[in-house]
Parts: C-alpha cells; structure tokens; sequence
C-alpha cells in the first residue's frame, strides 16, 4: 500500500484558519509532500473544485467554502528528512526583524530563500520562523515576494491581524516601495507604466507573466533614484499587486532588472555579474500603512552586496 495515499476523494469544509487564504497555499499545506507543479496541475485540470467549481491558484477560499481534494499521492515520512533550520539561517533571520509586536512581524527576507516551501523547496521563510517560534499559535504571511526578491515581508500573529491586512492591500491601504537597478538610462519623464498583465503557469509549474492587452489592469509608478553607467536606479510603486508586475512592467518599457534571468537579457547580467550584481536587483524597501489607528512604516536596509554595489559605481 503506498503511504501517504487517502482512500477517496475528500470534502474538506473551510474553518477560520484556512480563510483568506489562496487555494493553492492551503493544498500546499493540506497535500504535504505533493510537489508544487502537482498541485498547480489538479487545479488546471478541475481535479480540485471549490463549491462544485473550477477555481485559479489565486482564488481566496472564505468560511463555509466546500473544497473537493482529490486522492493523491503523498510523499512517504521516510522518504524525505524534515526541514532543519541551520544556527545561520536562524541568526539570519533573528538579524533581519524589521518590526515586531503582539499583531504582526516584518522580517527583511534575503534573496534566495523561498517565502514558503514548495516543488523543490522543502524550507521557505513561514516554514522556518514557525520551527524557530513553536509556541506560535498564529503565523501566517500576509502577501509574497519572489524568491530572488528580497526585503520587507510582513507576517500576521493573528487572524484579525491578516483580515485586515489583506484588506488594506486589496484597496490603496498599504504604500510598498522597491528599489530597482534596471537596464539603461531611465527617462525622468517615465513616471509610470500602465500595462495589463497576464499570468500563465506553465507545466513545470513555473509561472510566466506577460505584458497583454487581455490581461488584468496593471499600474506601478517610478521615480529615478540615481544614474550609474549603463543602469538606472528607480524607486518602484506597485499600486496594484500584480503577479511579477514591477519585473515585467521594467522589461514592457525596456529597462528590464538587472540580474533577473526570467524577463532580462543575459548578456546584460553577465556584464554587471562583473561589476558585483549577481543575483536579481529587486528590493521591497519599505512599508508604509496604518493598523489599528497606528502608524507603521518601516525600511529595510539593502543587504551588502547591492549597497557594495551602489558604493562603488557612486
């Protein structure tokens, strides 16, 4: 008999712990062990139905919601060691608390970590602050960042906290700001981009977004932070939240980030490979919103490398 593998098709009803939540990181969770590209493909397919339908990854379950989970196999316990929080990546983490208290937790994440797991990634950011906070009762992230993105990620300690927040970020109520080097001289006259974007996922499970007059509204503003040779830095406002927006709306207007290896030119990054920027020059700066009538702002630092950068090309 193979482990893992439930019996029949299941109903699970939605309780207050899953709401809010989007359909393909609850089955990440419910379904542990099934790669991410494995799930993404029982939703592409209607294997997995809420209420009787068909529903995108992005699809925000709600309290009493049906969701019909198909059997599939789960990775045997043996199969796979469970996910060990190294001494660095907690000191890491413990080092990059932005803001912290009863409600919420804003922690600078580095380029490279995942913020959850996934196909391929058995650790990301939830998982290891959850292992490094086991007397938690709540924790769970209030939105996303790409994994090669780093900087301010926000992670709500309790229910109140997240409905709230997902809130505030579905209307204007939360002001995040990146910090972007992008490819060539930046006009200071571009201060926006407007451009309908479409998500596609492909087999692998890896998502690719493009720039489309059939896509969903699309806007994120700039503002030229500093010249550098061959390169701009631009200061990025996403006013919608738009899978990959402020990547693909850099490449639509011809700028694309430097050291992004999705939308950018490869003989671009190798260039500035040499010059110290190895990994994406994507960084989410600062926040900027008010909870509970307080205001909360906070900046998240550059880590070495690209502040390296700045340094020296200044």
């Amino acid at each position: 008999m193979e482990s893992g593998r439930p019996q029949a098709v299941q109903f699970v009803t939605v309780d207050e712990g899953a709401e809010g939540q989007r359909v393909d990181n609850y089955l990440l969770k419910v379904l542990k062990g099934v790669p991410k590209s494995r799930i993404y493909r029982l939703l592409r397919k209607g294997e997995v139905r809420v209420n009787k339908a068909r529903v995108k990854p992005d699809f925000k379950l709600e309290i009493g919601d049906v969701v019909r989970i198909p059997p599939v196999r789960m990775a045997a316990a043996s199969e796979k060691a469970p996910a060990f929080v190294s001494d660095a990546l907690s000191d890491r983490l413990c080092d990059a608390v932005l803001f912290e208290d009863e409600r919420l937790l804003i922690i600078n994440k580095p380029s490279g970590l995942a913020v959850h797991g996934g196909s391929g990634v058995s650790l990301g950011l939830i998982e290891a602050l959850r292992k490094m906070r086991p007397e938690a009762k709540f924790l769970e992230l209030v939105h996303r960042l790409d994994r090669d993105t780093s900087g301010c990620v926000m992670l709500a300690k309790k229910r109140s906290t997240l409905k709230t927040l997902h809130g505030l970020l579905r209307g204007d109520g939360v002001d995040k700001r990146y910090l972007a080097l992008v490819e060539g001289r930046w006009s200071n006259r571009k201060e926006q981009v407007k451009l309908p974007l479409e998500k596609n996922v492909l087999n692998s499970g890896e998502r690719m977004v493009t720039a489309t007059p059939d896509g969903k509204y699309a806007l994120t503003r700039y503002q030229v932070v500093q010249r550098f040779e061959g390169a701009t830095l631009v200061e990025a406002k996403p006013v919608t939240g738009r899978t990959h927006q402020i990547r693909v709306h850099c490449q639509a207007a011809g700028h694309p980030i430097i050291g992004d290896r999705k939308y950018g030119r490869d003989e671009v990054n190798q260039r500035f490979q040499a010059r110290g920027v190895r990994r994406l020059f994507l960084h989410a700066h600062r926040l900027r919103f008010t909870l509970d009538n307080e205001v909360v702002e906070v900046e998240a630092p550059l880590s070495s490398d690209l502040q390296q950068f700045i340094n020296s090309e200044s």
